[in-house]
């Protein structure tokens, strides 16, 4: 049956993006979740043409010539709709035709989160993949010829002569230490993928408290750790051990990045517990999972290493080895869970979530 349109002053108020069109195919009138999704004022986008707005326009013009024609009520289909000098839009489109003659056509447009979500899950865990070869690799060519300098370092400081022996032994004993300290970073990049995964009843309130007591301990004043638990969170089945890794070195980092606020006493973290319904992981849905939130109100992740916080020797920290946040997301997707970011100064929300019984 097809819908009457009096006014377009209601669809001002809706929260997706909607423009209707003559039977010219041109636009009459988009409403302002219109401007802000295709970033154009409602004066520039009227009078434009589904051809002028989009590169891959061919599909929805087909569907906007069927509604014309009257083939349907409204026809529903998910686009990625490609424009010049900008991301392409992940959207939900309904198409509807109406049934007044000066504007016998609406599209809405509902940018598609949950596809979003799901490619930006599908990219960390390719990545997480990635790094686990790289690490392999890298690991393997540096640990044979690592294990030679040490070696020669230390045959030469037996060949050393004795009247040179105080003055030169200080070289060599520099090699031998730098030696370790690489052995010691390879073994750090290999440690999760050698330990055995211990699986157990793990209580995640457990997890966060031991986590709290260990940052309270190195960072005793000027922070304010806040608890906001949900404890109808039931136990699941998972390595605890890993999960105090993973947790920890999130809000160590965080604690780190705070101690300019420490300072004036004002620093915060938040360690927060939810139940998070019907998720979808790694393309699996889920009917329950922890929903898991570390927040902190430091400067947050500079914008240019944002897409790269989770890859090998990344960070945003003088001094960080970037290798925390990197083991911290292999524990958690070793649970079936992911860790998600979102960063702002004065605001950063890393995110764990791990499938509940």
């Amino acid at each position: 049956m097809k819908k009457p349109l009096n006014s377009f002053g209601g669809l001002d108020l809706l929260a997706s993006a909607v423009l209707v069109f003559n039977a010219e195919g041109r636009i009459s009138h988009a409403n302002p979740a219109a401007e802000n999704l295709l970033e154009n004022s409602s004066k520039a986008l009227i009078g434009h043409t589904l051809t002028e707005l989009f590169i891959n326009h061919e599909e929805l013009d087909e569907v906007f010539q069927q509604a014309l024609e009257h083939k349907f009520a409204d026809k529903r289909l998910d686009l990625t709709l490609e424009r010049v000098g900008r991301e392409p839009l992940q959207v939900h489109t309904v198409v509807t035709a109406l049934d007044g003659p000066e504007a016998p056509v609406l599209i809405e447009l509902r940018e598609n989160v949950q596809q979003l979500k799901l490619d930006r899950e599908e990219r960390l865990i390719d990545q997480s993949q990635a790094n686990k070869e790289l690490i392999r690799n890298l690991a393997h060519e540096i640990k044979n010829p690592l294990g030679g300098i040490r070696g020669a370092a230390q045959l030469l400081e037996l060949e050393l002569p004795e009247r040179h022996l105080k003055e030169l032994r200080e070289y060599t004993q520099v090699i031998i230490k730098e030696a370790d300290r690489l052995q010691t970073l390879v073994d750090r990049l290999l440690a999760p993928h050698r330990s055995p995964h211990i699986v157990g009843d793990v209580n995640i309130h457990e997890v966060c408290e031991r986590v709290r007591s260990l940052i309270v301990s190195e960072f005793p004043t000027g922070l304010k750790i806040k608890r906001d638990y949900d404890l109808s969170v039931p136990e699941f089945r998972g390595d605890k051990e890993q999960l105090i890794q993973a947790v920890l070195n999130i809000a160590h980092n965080a604690a780190q990045v705070l101690s300019s606020r420490m300072k004036t006493n004002d620093a915060e973290i938040t360690i927060r517990t939810r139940i998070a319904r019907q998720v979808t992981l790694a393309k699996v849905r889920y009917r329950l999972a922890l929903d898991l939130h570390i927040i902190d109100n430091g400067p947050g992740i500079p914008p240019d290493i944002q897409d790269r916080i989770f890859y090998p020797l990344v960070s945003g920290r003088d001094g960080g080895s970037g290798l925390g946040l990197t083991l911290a997301q292999t524990f958690v997707q070793q649970h079936m869970g992911v860790i998600e970011c979102d960063s702002r100064p004065g605001y950063t929300d890393f995110r764990i979530l791990i499938p509940l019984p």
